[in-house]
């Protein structure tokens, strides 16, 4: 086999050839790489009877692509070409084959490696997307891939996770993708994929931006988008029904303005059943039916009345309109101006009344408002025994005694679960409430709405437990849900040699996890003969907390680098100043 540049007059296409037929074959996705490169890779070919000419065994797309760029520029240049022996059946059909069938297209993965490469050589995306033959977008979306952790994209290219889970993960933070890989190793845990990723990362209330009724940049609201630039949510669920259902009054008093007899807000959740309704125009008596679906979008039904009005109609009878509404004494822009001239003369005022202050922000706090959601932190676990392990803690005992206080203290029912959201009381007179109440009573109420709506296991638990000095010792013991969570022969081992010794847990590093657990139990309670341990707390819970191994995992040690990376970052700062 030799090589050789051969013109394009001087080829056709061979028999033998797996793609021959009276059709040319389909060049779509390799034309645009032809027209802006030429052909690249060498077709194979052998001689046929004429003089100087070669049958094509492998490359005919190649060809085929080729023929129709020489037709555009009015010029062919000569194809690069593999030659074979003359008069071999067997070599080329099987060199067709081989092209044809062993060929595989590159995955998403392997194209971002190309792709990167050349854009670091000065590629544009508009440069691949020519070269490719493929839209830019779809280019983009290759090279958003970058964007992952590495080992998302090896499970991507290895096919151990699928391409819609791939599509939400680059949605995620990078700490959100070290947490889902984190459940993604643990054979134990639950690991969202696919649309159920939605779910994971925005609480269980993903809501497409494209559902807005209101203008989205200036509403504020915070907003997460995939890489691939095709999906767009919003970060707080709750926030954003706080805007789209005013939007929707809105729209509901422009329909009213317009003349419209009644304009219905269905609640949310609830369908239309347009199968009980007719349609009628506005002047006999037709109304507008709002739907609000739980998934953010907005359905809007103009001109409808109910089956039975509809028979009235057919019988030439009216539909007594409900009465226009009367024009309101100030217009919705003169009511904007006095709103905010108000709230910017009070809002001034607070800045020399911080007591006043103080006590506004725990009424938002507790009832909430339009621009405040706060979310109380449910505790929530798989397992009943870790459930049951934190409610009948010491810890929480005693938190439960403060917050029944805090609810009497406030006038709410003592058997609410929780200060905050726990009462209907509107943000108005609960603000006067806490007017009344001394300065210690309101730092009393602070504490329980702070220590509901604390995110478990982030770092701001760590700092504040860091700077309190909080001895986990005080408030809590090995329970059985503890040992029931035990299963790494390493860490029990460690855990052998705290309470009982080097060389205990060294005699014992072979023997079964049961053994290990009994041997750790036996210490705290002193029986069996051993030694017993006061006040003894795995290092995973102290503050600050430290792991067993090395191969990391732990969260709270996690957590602990995020507040001890920027004070190791002040401290250069602050020797220089």
């Amino acid at each position: 086999m030799k090589l050789d540049f051969i013109d394009l007059g001087k080829l056709s296409i061979s028999k033998a050839n797996m793609r021959y037929a009276k059709k040319a074959p389909d060049v779509s996705d390799i034309l645009p790489t032809v027209r802006a490169r030429g052909v690249l890779v060498p077709l194979i070919v052998r001689p046929n009877c004429a003089e100087g000419a070669f049958e094509i065994v492998a490359g005919a797309r190649r060809f085929t692509a080729a023929t129709i760029v020489a037709g555009e520029k009015g010029e062919a240049e000569p194809l690069p070409c593999a030659i074979l022996e003359e008069g071999d059946d067997a070599a080329a059909l099987e060199a067709s084959l081989i092209e044809n069938v062993a060929r595989r297209d590159a995955d998403e993965v392997t194209q971002w490696v190309t792709y990167t490469r050349l854009v670091m050589e000065g590629r544009s995306v508009a440069d691949l997307a020519e070269t490719f033959g493929m839209p830019e977008p779809m280019v983009r979306r290759i090279l958003a891939l970058g964007n992952l952790l590495p080992r998302i994209r090896s499970l991507y290219a290895k096919e151990k996770i699928s391409a819609g889970t791939v599509r939400h993960l680059t949605m995620a933070s990078k700490g959100q993708q070290r947490a889902w890989l984190a459940l993604f190793d643990d054979a134990d845990a639950y690991c969202p994929q696919g649309n159920q990723l939605k779910n994971w990362l925005f609480g269980g209330g993903a809501i497409k931006v494209d559902h807005a009724l209101f203008d989205v940049e200036a509403s504020g609201l915070a907003i997460i988008a995939d890489l691939f630039g095709d999906e767009r949510y919003f970060a707080d669920s709750d926030a954003f029904w706080t805007a789209q259902l005013a939007a929707v009054e809105a729209r509901r008093a422009r329909f009213l303005e317009d003349g419209w007899a009644e304009v219905a807000v269905l609640p949310k959740g609830e369908y239309f059943r347009e199968w009980e309704f007719r349609h009628a125009p506005k002047r006999k008596g037709g109304r507008i039916y709002i739907e609000v679906h739980g998934s953010g979008e907005i359905d809007i039904r103009e001109g409808y009345v109910t089956a039975k009005e509809a028979a009235r109609l057919d019988k030439g009878e009216r539909i007594e309109a409900a009465p226009k509404p009367k024009r309101p004494e100030l217009t919705s822009r003169m009511q904007t101006y006095v709103d905010l001239h108000r709230h910017a003369a009070v809002r001034a005022a607070l800045t020399g009344h911080p007591a006043v202050a103080l006590r506004l922000m725990v009424a938002h706090a507790i009832a909430g408002s339009p621009l405040w959601n706060v979310r109380i932190e449910p505790q929530s676990a798989r397992q009943d025994d870790v459930r049951e392990s934190v409610e009948v803690c010491r810890a929480e005992t005693m938190f439960d005694e403060k917050r029944r206080a805090v609810l009497a203290l406030i006038g709410f029912d003592a058997d609410e679960p929780s200060v905050t959201g726990g009462n209907s009381m509107p943000l108005a007179p609960l603000f006067k409430r806490l007017l009344d109440l001394p300065d210690r009573a309101v730092m009393d109420v602070i504490a329980i709405v702070i220590g509901e709506t604390l995110f478990a296991g982030s770092a701001a638990v760590e700092a504040v437990g860091l700077h309190i000095g909080i001895d986990m010792a005080s408030w809590w013991n090995a329970d059985n849900a503890f040992f029931d969570g035990l299963r790494d022969k390493e860490v029990l081992t460690a855990l052998v040699a705290e309470v009982s010794g080097a060389e205990v847990a060294a005699a014992n590093a072979k023997e079964k996890s049961a053994t290990l657990k009994a041997i750790i139990r036996d210490h705290l309670d002193g029986t069996n003969g051993r030694t017993k341990v006061e006040g003894w707390v795995p290092k995973w819970m102290t503050f600050p907390p430290a792991a067993y191994t090395a191969r990391g995992g732990v969260g709270t040690v996690a957590a602990h680098g995020e507040i001890a990376a920027p004070e190791a970052e002040e401290e250069p700062q602050r020797q220089a100043a």
